[in-house]
């Protein structure tokens, strides 16, 4: 975790992240007191530093937000443990971390900033709470449905924090650009091994890297060669570089990469006893328990390959041999004695045990000594026993026993597996030294994987949703005031709400071609939350480069994107949710450009309507002087009798329709105006008394009639839509031998037998006229790629036992995983091909278990093989993909 610096300058808040464990450190400036906010509530960090520069204002106080900007910042320290510093705030706070951690002056800090000159404006605190990038009680998390459920750590924290600190429109670009390769490619991918990379600077620097973190690491540099060297996944790998720079500060050259992850590969794998090696097996002797063995030898055995503690060994298992001796000669003819002379019930017991606790192997027994010494086999070996002791002197028990040469063989065990244990901790340690060298490359590596897995997982989850990937576009220059062209707007064409299932059929399309602000009215319960909500995640999803949830889109490439939803009190600042809206209004003008996304939800909700709808209108002309895109929505129809100087907002409702003498919300995207707000409706299906209820009816009927006659309402409901449009209760509530041998030989085998299959099904006489199945490949540590998310596949398992299992899926990803989460199943392989359709992938099925039966191989799924019909379907050969 790093120690945070927050200080102000000229362009706004600064804060300074230090990871005294990497020597690095990096700084962001130029942000709002909301987007810093976020970034504190977002990050865990040891200590916390505010600059004396956070001061400054008209009292001279610490209390900085007691006058003006800071209360939020303010509120939010206030709850932290934090030290105050001046100086300058880069160099000073560097000096703390050195003083913090024990470090000399002499030690250096690498600056790893990445340039955000292009860089979209960090989220403010309300807009992430508002959209669930912070997850948030009440509000659908974007995070949850961006990525599997499955996927979590490392990849889901990236995502979070791409979302909370958008990319620049290049990096946005190449992260979509490498989403399109991957949900195109057709070959296995790796598993992507996620290494928090501090830790990984942590455990070399310190030298305590185990053989288990070595092989981590291997598996790390393994995959990146992986990619490399595969046709598929190389062009992926490439544009991950620059990623990876942005998340790690690191430029590393894309040959440089390739080439130290092999120099590490080989080094490592030169020392590191890896899975699947068996030169180093535990001692085993039939007179000793093998618990012993196991205990004393299992924590210094398979670490390293044996070539290089080949001396020590030789010694151990020496000494192992001497111990296996001497207890043969010492303990067994008294055993045997034993089992010899005892009666059933009550005799004399003996037997050769394992003390853990002690570490020893020593003879326990009761009632063993003969009464009559007569010279018979094991009495010789009884008298040379003495009493067992610990390690402090003291006697162990009444009935464990030992004798000078167990002990002394025990020792020499002891003491020789100490030497190799030590000669393993010695060469882990030096392994560790000379990776030190190549931390940055390790660094860069492992982020890169963590990106890889999750960019893959993304589109996995946006391929199963049917999201599609946005055309992301610039903005054309234009002067403050100018009218809006078509290169600089927002088109997003069947938006539905992220955390609808599009497959699920429950959601309602929405097409929201923005060219300029948007005025929004409509009924309560008609959506323009929902809408906001929407199009801001659509929007934030597109400028990073991600899926979105809609039929396409067009996306700007927005320098900030700015959400407000309701707003409630804060007690601890004094302030009424009016003063905390206004507040939040202050940043969001200062903030606004004409690049910038703007979403307003009720505004001026808090205070005296006639005053608010000025405060409103005053709000709408300077957005819409400012140039920028957006929503503002309201209840506030009075504003439309404001004489509102703006000459690029356009009125725009959500509609509803009159059907069987009841006003509905259809929760569609309209042009005009909607001054229908369904307030009673929606208070008597919220259980409000139908007393209260009618006696409302009648206030407004003696009030406002005689308004609505005079024309300063209009009480006549304007009707928007069509009688077709999608319709839904208010209370609807979203729903939340040689494997190689065998691999080419079965390959053949379900080749041959599914191509004459389908010449069979679609009546055929030449072979030429069958698509070419093209198996795909899953080897141990490797997952299917996108590309089968809802595809029909038939698959065959080579199981460890040497049997094979052939089944079919709409979810390949997820059986795989359900295989391999079975005793004995975490390496399977796999082969499998895609079908036009689950009714052809299950008479594959059947028809593979009884062919490849007969040809000889072993089936572990037999009674699959019995069902005979999963119904037929007209089958269309143009359709079949096979590949």
């Amino acid at each position: 975790m790093p120690v945070v610096g927050i200080s102000r300058s000229a362009r706004g808040y600064c804060i300074t992240f230090v990871l005294e464990t990497m020597k690095t450190y990096s700084s962001e400036d130029g942000l709002t007191e909301e987007a810093l906010v976020t970034k504190l509530r977002t990050c865990r960090y040891h200590h916390l530093f505010l600059h004396s520069s956070l001061r400054d204002n008209a009292s001279g106080t610490s209390r900085w937000g007691e006058f003006g900007a800071g209360g939020l910042l303010w509120g939010e320290c206030t709850a932290r443990q934090f030290e105050w510093f001046g100086g300058d705030p880069v160099t000073e706070l560097l000096y703390k971390v050195k003083e913090l951690y024990g470090l000399d002056n002499e030690v250096t800090f690498r600056n790893v900033t990445v340039p955000s000159e292009n860089r979209p404006r960090s989220l403010s605190l309300g807009t992430a709470t508002q959209i669930g990038a912070i997850p948030t009680e009440g509000i659908p998390c974007l995070l949850k449905v961006l990525l599997p459920p499955h996927c979590t750590g490392l990849p889901a924290l990236y995502i979070r924090d791409l979302l909370l600190n958008p990319p620049s429109h290049e990096t946005a670009s190449a992260i979509q650009a490498t989403c399109k390769l991957m949900s195109s490619i057709k070959c296995s991918i790796p598993e992507f091994t996620c290494v928090s990379s501090a830790k990984l600077v942590k455990l070399l620097e310190l030298r305590e890297a185990n053989h288990i973190e070595f092989c981590r690491i291997k598996n790390v540099v393994d995959e990146i060669l992986h990619m490399h060297r595969s046709i598929d996944l190389r062009e992926i790998l490439k544009l991950l570089m620059d990623p990876a720079w942005v998340a790690t500060g690191l430029k590393i050259d894309f040959e440089t990469l390739v080439n130290e992850c092999e120099w590490l590969s080989d080094r490592i794998g030169q020392m590191i006893f890896l899975d699947g090696e068996s030169d180093q097996k535990i001692s085993s002797y039939a007179s000793i328990p093998g618990e012993f063995f196991e205990d004393m030898e299992s924590s210094w055995k398979g670490r390293v390959k044996k070539i290089h503690i080949e001396e020590e060994v030789a010694e151990v298992e020496r000494a192992a041999e001497a111990l296996s001796s001497v207890i043969t000669e010492d303990f067994l003819p008294i055993v045997s004695r034993i089992k010899a002379t005892s009666a059933p019930l009550g005799g004399p017991k003996g037997e050769i045990l394992y003390a853990r606790e002690h570490e020893a192997v020593w003879f326990k027994g009761k009632r063993f000594a003969p009464a009559i010494w007569a010279g018979t086999p094991g009495e010789e070996q009884i008298k040379q026993l003495k009493p067992a002791l610990d390690s402090k002197g003291r006697k162990v028990g009444e009935e464990w026993f030992t004798t000078m040469k167990v002990e002394d063989a025990l020792t020499r065990y002891h003491d020789a597996g100490a030497k190799a244990k030590a000669r393993v901790l010695e060469l882990l340690r030096g392994l560790s030294t000379e990776l030190q060298t190549k931390i940055n490359v390790l660094v860069f590596a492992s982020m890169l994987l963590v990106i890889a897995k999750a960019l893959f997982a993304h589109v996995s989850e946006g391929r199963r949703r049917k999201w599609v990937f946005p055309t992301l576009t610039g903005f054309s220059s234009s002067k403050s005031g100018e009218s809006c062209d078509e290169t600089k707007g927002m088109k997003i064409i069947g938006l539905t709400p992220y955390w609808f299932d599009v497959s699920e059929g429950s959601a309602v399309l929405n097409t929201v071609d923005m060219q300029s602000l948007f005025l929004l009215t409509g009924p309560n319960g008609g959506g323009k939350s929902s809408l906001l909500r929407s199009i801001c995640a659509a929007a934030l999803l597109g400028i990073c480069g991600f899926m979105v949830p809609a039929e396409s889109a067009f996306i700007p490439q927005f320098d900030s994107i700015m959400l407000h939803m309701k707003s409630y009190d804060s007690p601890a600042d004094g302030k009424s949710s009016f003063q905390v809206e206004m507040s939040e209004m202050r940043s969001i003008v200062n903030g606004a450009t004409s690049r910038s996304l703007v979403l307003i939800d009720e505004i001026c909700r808090g205070t005296e309507t006639a005053k608010g709808t000025c405060i409103a209108g005053s709000i709408v002309e300077t957005l819409d002087e400012i140039g920028c895109l957006g929503i503002i929505s309201t209840h506030l129809h009075g504003i439309f009798s404001l004489p509102l100087s703006t000459k690029n907002t356009v009125h725009k409702a959500m509609s509803t329709e009159y059907i069987d003498g009841q006003t509905i919300p259809t929760w569609k995207l309209v042009d005009g105006i909607c001054r229908e707000s369904l307030a009673f409706e929606t208070a008597k299906v919220e259980g409000l008394a139908e007393a209260i209820i009618q006696r409302a009816e009648e206030l407004y009927s003696s009030v406002y009639t005689k308004e609505a006659s005079s024309g300063l309402f209009n009480a006549q409901l304007t009707q928007f839509g069509s009688k077709g449009a999608q319709t839904r209760s208010l209370s609807h509530k979203p729903k939340p031998t040689n494997k190689m041998e065998v691999f080419k030989d079965v390959e053949t085998v379900v080749t041959l037998i599914c191509q004459k299959k389908l010449m069979e099904l679609y009546k055929l006489k030449n072979t030429s006229d069958v698509p070419v199945f093209n198996c795909v490949a899953i080897a141990a540590r490797e997952q299917p790629p996108p590309s089968t998310i809802g595809a029909s596949c038939v698959y065959v398992m080579f199981r460890p036992d040497k049997k094979l299992y052939i089944g079919e899926t709409d979810d390949l990803d997820g059986r795989i995983r359900s295989h391999r989460l079975k005793d004995g199943m975490q390496n399977a392989s796999f082969l499998y091909f895609t079908v036009p359709g689950k009714s052809i992938a299950r008479q594959l099925e059947t028809l593979l278990i009884n062919q490849l039966l007969s040809q000889g191989f072993p089936i572990a799924n037999l009674a699959d093989g019995k069902h005979q019909n999963f119904g037929t379907s007209n089958l269309s050969f143009d359709g079949i993909t096979v590949a």
